[in-house]
């Protein structure tokens, strides 16, 4: 499937790709493999790529004298890809702690959507969710899937310090906060999984094409792999779910 992409130069370095405003698998799946042909293609060039839901900037390590052909080269490469190539995804199960200790805006939200908090909890972890990028801060994923029964704006008036491992749920969305920060999401728990850190290469151990699943654990295991994370003797390898 092709897509009719838009154009546009962003800056005098920089050329922004655009798809359809839908938020899907087939878009999520057309702009992720674009960008790995075109790391591919302009390898020498040695251009920045950064994706979003639906959209590619491309920057280049210089400025650009004529964008016509700028454009042209990347319509070109687009129109020979093969696009029906699968994305090379891995799968992963995050803990999660909704003890009422780290849900502090459950019991609210499960009133404003009309749920149970039992439901409520259900509901987002049997879900499996599609990371279509990351942004916003450094390791947090923008995840897709979230079950339209848990939609729900987000606060009015933002929290000034959701904490580190903070799982939310804001709009049509839901997160981790990876690290304290100001945040306006519904936060119903807690993850004790380092998502962020830049001794670490890649910083962030999952990437845009992935898939997270969310499972519960109690109190007493949130502490033990909290402990074993901040003294780095996690394996994050049994986060992985193997086909």
């Amino acid at each position: 499937m092709s897509f009719q992409l838009r154009y546009s130069q962003y800056n005098e370095r920089s050329i922004l790709i655009e798809w359809p405003v839908v938020i899907d698998e087939e878009t999520l799946k057309d702009v992720l493999f674009f960008k790995e042909v075109i790391g591919v293609v302009l390898i020498k060039e040695s251009v920045e790529l950064i994706s979003a839901y639906n959209s590619i900037l491309v920057v280049y390590g210089y400025g650009i004298d004529d964008v016509n052909s700028v454009f042209l080269s990347l319509k070109k490469i687009y129109s020979t890809f093969d696009n029906l190539k699968e994305i090379n995804s891995k799968t992963f199960r995050i803990p999660v702690c909704y003890d009422e200790e780290f849900s502090f805006d459950l019991e609210s939200y499960s009133k404003a959507i009309h749920l149970s908090k039992d439901a409520v909890l259900k509901l987002h972890s049997e879900a499996i969710y599609s990371v279509y990028f990351i942004g916003f801060l450094p390791g947090f994923l923008y995840l897709g899937g979230l079950n339209s029964a848990l939609y729900l704006d987000r606060k009015t008036t933002p929290s000034f310090n959701v904490k580190k491992g903070a799982v939310g749920i804001g709009g049509k969305q839901t997160g981790i906060y990876p690290q304290d920060s100001p945040g306006g999401w519904h936060i119903i728990g807690n993850s004790p999984i380092e998502l962020f850190n830049p001794k670490q290469n890649p910083p962030c151990f999952i990437k845009a094409g992935d898939k997270i699943k969310f499972y519960s654990i109690s109190k007493s295991e949130y502490q033990h792999i909290k402990s074993e994370v901040i003294n780095s003797c996690f394996d994050f390898k049994t986060l992985l779910v193997h086909d």
